[in-house]
């Protein structure tokens, strides 16, 4: 397959894409993009960016709105995606989108992902979102004019700039269709380690000519842009070969050996599901191994810090991979034991200053670790410093930035600051945070940088003038990029080598001298056509959605089953994730999914190296027939929530559809009254641990089967956003409820679910309709009495879902005299009510679609009663609700309604990250509530901040048998 320019109209002359700054290698590289797809092969800081932008103000006149098409520039790191499309705003005047996975874009659909394309004509996004977007069809290859690929050598395998052209572009090249322009940037052909051949070079760049279908652009030599671009001189540094000594390591290996097995065995005493306890055992050997390697690497007092460290991060509910909670303690009090069998070998009178030839003689540092510092050093007479120092271990950024902020400052006053992917979930840094310690490191706040290969790529800072690798380069890609980060003249690329590591010193000379051996390659190839692509990019099975075209692939399905059940219900005890059991000696595959998917279990047979992959594919193909999984492809709960929630606004919480396991559904024991079902009582009571203003209530768990005797009289946490709730569980008793007090608990558990979580009870006479008869919501979660003799069920409370403002109201005419609020009649938006019948109420105010639980009447406040404001003036509520809300209060007489609003439910089986105060009642004018219910003001903060999640204790304690894959 040929590269030749695209079968489409060509643009518009009378705009000059071209930049009269532009360089005259630059202005070539346009004419060439212009003409074919094309691959920009040139030096790091040359303006392969600048040909890019030049080549989107070419395609400008297609992109302008109302157009349907648009340009997409892809860039591999979030820390990319501003700074790409800063660059394209800065030279033109296209409307330009930002898109990475913080934001969400995972719950997009398709009227969101149109509402972008309508606003915008350049869309500058990381590549997994875009193969995401084309997979789910939520827009077209088709309307795509200029595709552009920074740092484009990452084109292999299965990454997604791969996956877009293989699944997508070629087999659209084949049917003869419209296709984008593709511009690909890079300072490297090549991303792998070092060829032996200048044959073996030109195989590898042949075969990224052939995913990109385009043909690779160079310059003659490198002298042909080295008059414009400063390239840093490498200096190869050594350092002595001295270990850390071996009796030291001997003790700390047999230490740390012993604490694993510990652990192993505490994890088989634990109620732990199959897969749980896996992934723990997993994560317990690779701290070990993390921290064994800190030990050899770095030294003995970085290990300290490394164990510490671990054993302290906080578990962050976002991240997807985190393990089960208590899989998760044994991890981090392994860490933590790991760090004071480290402490014991050091001494307490030992310090970081001194000599560091001793600190390297006792193993507390290493000599490669002592050499960074003096390496540093040896640069403290530079003006304005700007370092980089390169490691490869997310864990070694983190310890190393500790350890030169505390020895630096004796010396220099410079500021360290490190930057490392997220994927370790060790203190994970917000793109926000990555941001500004880059901006800072450009303005001179920060002068050095301790930085995974996460910086390797694309960051742009022209007063760069040191580059450190630490640690060696894996392949010719990141030794040129990383190169590339010293922009400044007369800067140094520092590589610091072991005494005596030839084979190291070798694959460096490669290095060196890779670049120029690409150059040659490609221009003696360039007159070459693309070979069409290999037959096995075709072979790979897909399922297609005819009504929207969204297609999964064998390759992609894994991730989609992973996403599915990521959506399924879960809570910090359990997090659903499919299970494979594969049986070698027949090739068979079986795949069990969480037991609240209707899907229970997927089984093929086949080549045992695909087997996952066919039996997620077949997964998700049946998924989509039974309607889990959309016509695009996605997760039927994904879907749900853009409904409830509005475009757009997907984050992270811990709501989740109505789910209860069958496990915990017994049948009904025979009970004296006909008609009647047995319920087994368990009284939750709850101590707060933190001084409150609001009183507690305790709850009664009322539920169909008996809990296990180990359950009973257990205690627990919930945590509030104010503190810690100590529960604890106990047996009340049995009792008979008729059909009738179980719709009325059903009614009940429902009408206060809505309150907390959706805040509207607009539809909450369809959902009681339709639960009135669901048979599986056997389990309630009622408030208990303030009895002190005997705790009971607060059916005063329970009964007031059936409250009727029209049956209330023609009680108090008949029986005036039972009222306790002297008379008095008050105007609301339901009609006239006495203020009796405001005591102890939902109330709810249009205006601001809010709930609140009523305190009392204000007898001394009215609407022309004064407000003070936040700056210090007053404003009468009269006033203030005219001007705020619109409102004109008609009745400024009547007294005020002291209430306090209906707070956000959080989930007290998790962590909260923020405690936050308690805010402080409102005054509410009375004509403008609807009343909603009496009574639910019974219901006290504890049961308001628990009765989502309380179901969950029993679940969990029992989730051994909830999550084991079925026989």
């Amino acid at each position: 397959m040929e590269a030749v320019p695209m079968d489409i109209d060509a643009p518009p002359d009378h705009d000059d894409p071209s930049l009269p700054f532009a360089r005259s290698y630059q202005l070539e590289a346009l004419q060439v993009a212009i003409r074919q797809n094309t691959i920009s092969f040139l030096e790091t800081g040359s303006g392969k960016t600048l040909v890019a932008i030049m080549l989107l103000r070419h395609y400008a006149p297609f992109l302008r709105k109302p157009s349907p098409f648009i340009a997409v520039f892809l860039v591999p790191q979030v820390v990319l995606v501003r700074q790409q499309a800063e660059a394209v705003k800065a030279h033109g005047d296209l409307k330009v989108g930002t898109y990475w996975g913080e934001m969400g874009v995972d719950f997009w659909d398709a009227a969101i992902w149109k509402q972008e394309i309508d606003k915008h004509e350049v869309l500058v996004m990381t590549p997994q979102i875009l193969l995401n977007c084309l997979r789910h069809s939520f827009f077209k290859l088709e309307f795509i004019k200029v595709l552009i690929f920074d740092e484009c050598h990452h084109t292999g395998g299965k990454h997604p700039y791969a996956c877009i052209m293989t699944e997508f572009y070629h087999k659209l090249a084949c049917k003869a269709c419209d296709l984008p322009r593709i511009f690909g940037m890079t300072a490297s052909l090549i991303k792998s380690k070092c060829g032996t051949s200048e044959s073996e070079y030109w195989e590898k760049i042949k075969k990224l000519e052939t995913i990109m279908h385009s043909k690779v652009y160079t310059c003659v030599s490198e002298s042909a842009i080295s008059k414009y671009v400063p390239i840093s001189t490498p200096k190869l540094r050594f350092y002595e070969a001295l270990d850390v000594p071996g009796d030291l390591v001997a003790r700390l290996r047999f230490g740390l050996n012993n604490l694993k097995t510990k652990h192993e065995n505490l994890l088989t005493k634990m109620d732990l599901t199959t897969t749980s306890l896996e992934s723990t055992r997993k994560k317990l050997t690779r701290t070990c191994e993390a921290l064994l390697y800190c030990l050899d690497d770095l030294g003995l007092m970085l290990a300290s810090k490394a164990a510490k460290l671990l054993s302290s991060c906080d578990s962050d509910g976002m991240l997807s991979d985190k393990l089960d909670v208590f899989g998760e303690r044994v991890v981090k009090k392994f860490s933590a034991d790991a760090s004071m069998v480290f402490k014991s070998c050091i001494s307490t009178e030992w310090t970081l200053g001194g000599d560091a030839r001793a600190h390297v003689k006792s193993g507390f540092l290493t000599s490669k670790v002592a050499y960074l510092i003096q390496c540093l050093l040896d640069y403290r007479n530079f003006k304005d410093i700007r370092c980089i120092v390169f490691v490869e271990r997310v864990i070694t950024a983190i310890v190393l930035q500790s350890l030169l902020s505390e020895i630096l400052p004796e010396h220099v006053s410079w500021k360290t600051m490190y930057i490392a992917g997220n994927n370790s979930g060790l203190q994970t840094q917000t793109r926000k945070t990555q941001n500004e310690i880059v901006e800072e490191f450009r303005k001179g706040m920060v002068n050095i940088i301790v930085a995974t290969s996460i910086l390797e790529e694309g960051l742009d800072v022209q007063s760069c003038n040191l580059v450190i690798r630490f640690d060696p380069s894996a392949t010719v890609s990141s030794f040129i990029q990383s190169r590339g980060r010293a922009r400044m003249e007369n800067s140094d690329y520092v590589l610091m080598l072991r005494s005596g590591d030839i084979s190291g010193q070798c694959r460096l000379e490669k290095y060196l001298s890779s670049g120029e051996i690409m150059r040659s390659e490609s221009l003696r190839h360039a007159s070459n056509p693309c070979p069409p692509l290999g037959s096995e990019f075709y072979d790979e099975e897909i399922y297609r959605v005819e009504s929207t075209g969204a297609v999964v692939t064998s390759t992609s399905s894994i991730c989609l089953i992973h996403f599915y059940c990521s959506r399924l219900p879960s809570d910090g005890y359990f997090k659903p994730a499919p299970h494979f059991v594969i049986d070698k000696e027949t090739s068979r595959c079986t795949l069990y999914l969480p037991k609240s998917c209707p899907l229970p279990l997927v089984s093929v047979e086949g080549d045992i190296k695909s087997l996952k992959q066919k039996a997620c594919l077949q997964a998700c193909m049946m998924l989509h027939k039974i309607g889990s999984l959309t016509d695009y492809l996605v997760p039927d709960t994904v879907a749900e929530k853009l409904d409830d929630r509005g475009l757009g606004e997907e984050c992270y919480d811990d709501e989740f559809p109505v789910y209860f396991p069958p496990e915990a559904v017994r049948s009904h024991e025979s009970c004296s009254q006909p008609g009647s079902k047995k319920y087994y009582c368990y009284l939750i009571k709850l101590c707060p641990q933190y001084e409150s203003r609001t009183a507690v209530q305790d709850i009664v768990l009322v539920m169909c089967s008996e809990l296990e005797t180990e359950i009973v009289n257990s205690n627990f946490n919930l945590e509030d956003v104010r503190g810690s709730l100590k529960a604890t569980l106990s047996y009340m008793g049995f009792l008979d409820l008729t059909p009738m007090l179980v719709n009325l608990c059903r009614m009940f558990q429902i009408t206060v679910c809505n309150v907390l979580i959706h805040h509207s009870l607009d539809k909450l006479k369809g959902k009681i309709q339709a639960l009135k008869h669901c048979d599986h919501l056997d389990y309630f979660v009622l408030p208990a009495t303030a009895s002190a003799q005997k705790a009971s069920i607060d059916w005063t409370c329970v009964r007031s879902v059936l409250f009727s403002y029209k049956q209330a109201w023609e009680d108090h005419k008949k029986y005036p005299l039972q009222c306790n609020g002297a008379g008095v009649i008050v105007t609301t938006k339901d009609g006239p009510a006495c203020k009796c019948m405001l005591q102890n109420s939902l109330v709810y105010t249009p205006h601001n679609r809010k709930l609140y639980s009523t305190l009392g009447i204000s007898d001394k406040l009215s609407g022309n009663s004064f407000l003070s404001m936040h700056d210090g003036a007053s404003v009468t509520y009269k006033d203030y609700y005219k001007f705020r809300h619109g409102i004109k209060l008609d009745s400024s007489h009547q007294p005020l309604l002291h209430a306090r609003q209906i707070f956000p439910v959080h989930n007290c089986l998790l962590r909260c990250k923020q405690q936050r105060k308690e805010k402080g009642p409102a005054s509410l004018t009375i004509s403008h509530c609807l009343r909603q219910y009496n009574a639910l003001r019974g219901i006290r903060r504890s049961y308001l901040i628990s009765i989502p999640h309380i179901p969950v204790l029993s679940v969990c304690r029992i989730r051994k048998c909830l999550c084991r894959p079925a026989p």
